[in-house]
């Protein structure tokens, strides 16, 4: 697998968490939006969409007068995303295969590019993919960019089990490259891309985890298991951990570092 290659499988599960991560959003950052473009009418590309969780909030912001664009690399993320516009009546909103730093939208056509929790999927090409959202702007059009800086991430109370399995898949990472701490960098990043910064802020999300839900380190098991990181057995155990966490009467808590920047092209 080279170090670009995403490693998270889509499952009930992980459709469940995008869908968690989605309602998040939602709730914390309305007024961001805003401040990033994503208003009536505005052209919008959601790169890195997925199975396109945020895409109806996308078209519920810009309105029938507006449009929005889902990319993402995955073949699966693209026909969820796509099945999910359908499903949804949203007829101002399209999805197509694209990778980061070479989607084949069209340049200067866009108010608002967003990237979400994809820079640290995407080792040594961080600034390229961050260029390449810049070309999609008009200009006075703004990048969105939010990522994490996962080592940071806590689940209270934790589990040795769960802890092990979050050790490997940043260590499985960090060997191929990828920045498990993007977030810190989302700033230096917008001003090597030569624009302005907007807004460049961090919060934690703390929530309880709902009963079933796994995390990225659990969507990624297949990949670990293909690159030697963990075996078998090792699914096993943590399935089990998982298990025991699903049966508590009282939900753990996860707390998430998460940035988001804004970053403004010259009129």
């Amino acid at each position: 697998m080279r170090a670009h290659e995403y490693a998270l499988t889509l499952s009930d599960a992980e459709l469940a968490r995008y869908k968690f991560m989605a309602d998040e959003a939602r709730a914390s950052e309305a007024e961001l939006w805003q401040r990033a473009g994503i208003v009536a009418g505005a052209q919008v590309a959601d790169v890195g969409c997925g199975p396109g969780a945020l895409l109806p909030a996308w078209a519920d912001a810009v309105g029938p007068t507006g449009r929005v664009v889902g990319v993402d690399a995955d073949p699966s993320a693209v026909a969820a995303a796509q099945a999910l516009v359908v499903a949804s009546g949203l007829d101002h909103v399209s999805v197509r295969p694209g990778r980061a730093d070479a989607t084949g939208l069209a340049p200067a056509s866009f108010e608002t590019a967003v990237l979400r929790h994809v820079l640290a999927h995407n080792g040594g090409r961080e600034d390229a993919v961050v260029a390449h959202l810049v070309s999609l702007l008009r200009p006075g059009g703004c990048v969105y960019l939010v990522d994490v800086a996962v080592p940071a991430i806590r689940r209270v109370p934790d589990d040795a089990d769960l802890a092990d399995l979050a050790d490997r898949y940043v260590g499985y990472h960090t060997a191929r490259g990828n920045d498990m701490q993007a977030g810190l960098r989302l700033g230096e990043r917008i001003e090597r891309a030569g624009l302005d910064i907007v807004e460049y802020r961090g919060s934690y999300t703390i929530r309880a985890i709902p009963p079933g839900m796994r995390g990225p380190a659990w969507a990624a098991r297949d990949a670990l298991v293909a690159v030697g990181v963990a075996t078998e057995q090792d699914l096993a155990r943590w399935e089990k951990a998982y298990q025991r966490l699903d049966a508590e009467p009282t939900r753990p808590t996860i707390f998430a570092p998460v940035f988001v920047a804004i970053g403004r092209k010259a009129a």
